[in-house]
């Protein structure tokens, strides 16, 4: 409990102690985002920004201090998903004065469009549990699509006071792959005392597998076959994000199971654990 492997114990010392092994360290690597003004103070991870809130919360009721405040903040939140929309639902809890979403992507349609057949995942303009938050709180949706941040701005004392930003459009060429053009002329400064980044993971932490001397693949995930779940290292096994890349809790409890039973086969022989089963590209069982 309470301990980082690779740092506070070495894999080595883990595998001398056990037969095997199971990596399910998730994909907790943030994406970041390098443009100018990156180091003002007030640019933060949503991670950073969500994690302390909650123990703050659980631990004092948000009394103790110990959590990034919107209160009063004009805040911009870089990036959607579920939790770009915790950090807005957070940030107007808080008390937050103003709320914008910047959104890379062009805004969905309101249909499946003709190259979103089912049953692939309908991509479509939803709106969640922040988005209501706002919109009753503000009058408006908070999401801006298209946006594509260029600069944050310092207020001259080492503190963001805004991101200029540009427009963007979104094409498809023949291959099929979008590309992005800057919109001329679109350019725009938009107030901020507290922005959040909250663009996805990139990957799990490096560090773990350095230290157990295990393969990754292209995209940095801990490297096992899915239903085998056994890295390049005899002993040392790998399931969930950190495996398959960020994905959601259902992907993760399946891949447990069948990590769980990979592993009593390689130290029992056999498995009286059932496999987990797969139905139109959804995990159950």
């Amino acid at each position: 409990v309470s301990t980082d492997i690779g740092k506070d114990i070495t894999v080595e010392q883990l595998q001398k102690d056990n037969d095997a092994i199971l990596f399910a360290t998730g994909a907790t690597t943030p994406r970041d985002l390098p443009i100018p003004g990156r180091d003002l103070k007030g640019v933060h991870f949503a991670m950073e920004f969500l994690t302390e809130n909650t123990r703050s919360l659980l631990n004092s009721n948000l009394e103790d201090g110990n959590y990034i405040s919107a209160k009063g903040k004009k805040v911009v939140v870089i990036g959607g998903g579920d939790t770009g929309t915790d950090c807005i639902a957070t940030s107007i809890r808080h008390g937050c004065t103003s709320m914008i979403n910047f959104e890379l992507m062009a805004q969905p349609p309101e249909k499946r469009s003709p190259d979103n057949p089912w049953p692939e995942w309908p991509l479509i303009m939803r709106t969640d549990y922040g988005h209501e938050e706002s919109i009753k709180k503000f009058g408006a949706d908070p999401r801006a699509y298209g946006i594509l941040s260029k600069e944050f701005l310092d207020d001259g004392e080492g503190n963001v006071k805004g991101i200029k930003a540009v427009l963007v459009k979104w094409s498809k060429g023949e291959d099929g792959r979008l590309s992005m053009t800057e919109v001329e002329g679109s350019e725009q400064v938009y107030e901020a005392d507290l922005v959040l980044l909250a663009m996805g993971f990139t990957g799990p932490e490096i560090y773990v597998a350095e230290d157990a001397n295990i393969d990754l693949d292209q995209r940095g995930n801990y490297l096992a076959e899915y239903g085998e779940y056994a890295t390049s290292v005899p002993g040392i096994y790998t399931a969930g994000d950190c495996r398959r890349g960020q994905s959601l809790v259902v992907w993760g409890i399946n891949e447990g199971r069948g990590a769980a039973r990979a592993i009593d086969q390689f130290l029992t022989g056999e498995s009286l654990l059932p496999a987990p089963m797969m139905t139109m590209g959804t995990a159950t069982g």
